[in-house]
């Protein structure tokens, strides 16, 4: 051992800064960071590691203060998904365990609610909250296998890929997919015609969801007789859907028998409410919608989203930790220029939205309309208060 040299580059002492000694050598500051370097980008490849404990495991709570911080209400949806994702890790912590009698069944999720309420954003979000490989598929590119489109299984592709191709990992990840409406049965009749994009791709879902070993194109889309494929179990992998479900709520009034002659006015008042109506969704509305029974019995599973009132679209625009105010704020920021919205201001914007129909979604569309002529001549004030009066779309 050479107390005057690194033993790992083989740098003198004079040429390094410092010179830490070991038990069988010196390190200099270059390889430590070199080092340290190659630990980070390590984790980073390697960084999905699901809790190994139940010490480790977030609760419900925890998951759902966390949600929020970046999601504004639907406190219903976001404490049946937190308790669902909680549940499914503790089911893999009890796979681990030996000399189980019971074995424990997974419980997919399915979200509905309008457009711009937040079933993306909420999905994102608790991925990032977890340890654990997250992708979000779209549904409408899926069609039937041998159809122009996508096969069900590229569904796990996009998971191997977020997994760096670690099977392992993948089969302990998180798929949320979206758009679940756009693929319900066009016909009642199911024989009436070949339904490619619909029903067939619900027929294509089911043993993935369910859990099974299933061949997976590496790259996804076709799969070719030639190509290799990569064996992915989906017994651990749960599944979340989203959609809108656009017209679901007739389909729940009619169940509740609104229109029914001699309807007790007491009751008709409380189906106006929309939430009322949302409350009594379940699996027979959805079965209406399009969707077939073998695919609902693998959600057991089904949240609402409520309906953004304006008080709530005020508060996602001002409170989030990434909220709209505060993006624009920092981009005029970078240019030296203080932005400021007064509540009037912000009310308008939220008014002017919701008259559109988007959701929260249509709120920065309406936010870079007002901004658009001071974003292009930026260099024109140092300082710019947005009012009622000054808002212009």
């Amino acid at each position: 051992m050479n107390s005057n040299q690194c033993s790992f580059c083989g740098r003198k002492r004079k040429e390094v800064e410092i010179l830490i000694s070991g038990n069988e050598g010196f390190i200099c500051e270059n390889c430590i960071e070199q080092a340290h370097a190659i630990v980070v980008e390590n984790a980073q490849k390697q960084g999905f590691s699901p809790a190994d404990s139940m010490e480790d495991l977030k609760k419900p709570k925890e998951i759902k203060e966390h949600l929020d911080q970046f999601v504004i209400g639907q406190d219903q949806a976001k404490k049946q998904l937190s308790i669902a994702v909680y549940n499914h890790y503790k089911r893999l912590l009890h796979a681990k365990t030996e000399n189980r009698e019971v074995e424990i069944e997974k419980s997919n999720i399915i979200m509905i609610g309008e457009t711009g309420t937040g079933k993306t954003l909420l999905a994102k979000t608790i991925a990032k909250e977890l340890n654990v490989p997250f992708c979000i598929v779209d549904a409408t590119i899926l069609t039937e296998a041998g159809y122009v489109g996508e096969d069900v299984e590229s569904i796990l592709s996009r998971l191997l890929m977020v997994a760096d191709y670690d099977v392992e990992k993948a089969e302990k990840g998180i798929v949320f997919i979206d758009e679940i409406d756009k693929i319900a049965r066009k016909s009642d009749n199911p024989s009436l015609t070949r339904d490619v994009s619909g029903e067939g791709v619900q027929q294509g879902l089911l043993k993935l969801l369910e859990g099974s070993i299933v061949n997976v194109p590496p790259q996804g889309g076709r799969k070719h007789p030639d190509q290799k494929y990569i064996q992915v179990n989906t017994q651990n992998i749960l599944f979340i859907a989203g959609g809108a479900f656009d017209g679901i709520k007739e389909i729940i009034e009619r169940r509740l028998n609104k229109q029914a002659i001699g309807f007790s006015a007491e009751k008709m008042a409380k189906t106006e409410d929309d939430e009322y109506i949302l409350s009594q969704l379940n699996a027979i509305d959805l079965r209406k919608f399009g969707l077939i029974p073998e695919l609902l019995g693998r959600f057991p599973i089904v949240t609402y989203l409520d309906k953004l009132t304006k008080e709530t679209m005020i508060r996602i625009m001002k409170e989030p930790k990434n909220s709209i105010i505060n993006q624009f704020v920092e981009l005029f920021k970078m240019d030296g220029v203080t932005l400021k919205f007064t509540d009037e201001a912000i009310e308008k914007i939220v008014e002017e939205t919701m008259e559109k129909g988007l959701g929260a979604r249509g709120l920065r569309g309406t936010t870079e309309k007002v901004l658009e002529d001071y974003m292009f001549d930026i260099e024109a004030s140092n300082e710019i208060v947005l009012t009622r009066d000054n808002i212009k779309f």
